[in-house]
């Protein structure tokens, strides 16, 4: 019963996790900003450690199923 949320919210965390990171490479390769206003250095390191952050906790989701 219990496996159904586990497997919704790791769907959730993987795929925002996973689009993240290819829109980021996406914007870093076409040397195009990836927020507005902020150091494109900056604005990529972080859109990069969320990206893993919310695959990291996709899989910690799976591995409760």
């Amino acid at each position: 019963m219990e496996s159904g949320p586990a497997i919704f919210a790791g769907m959730v965390f993987g795929l925002f996790g996973g689009g993240l990171l290819v829109w980021t490479a996406a914007r870093v390769r076409h040397h195009e900003p990836v927020a507005q206003g902020v150091s494109p250095v900056a604005s990529a390191t972080f859109a990069t450690i969320a990206a893993v952050i919310a695959l990291a906790v996709g899989t910690w989701c799976f591995s409760r199923v």
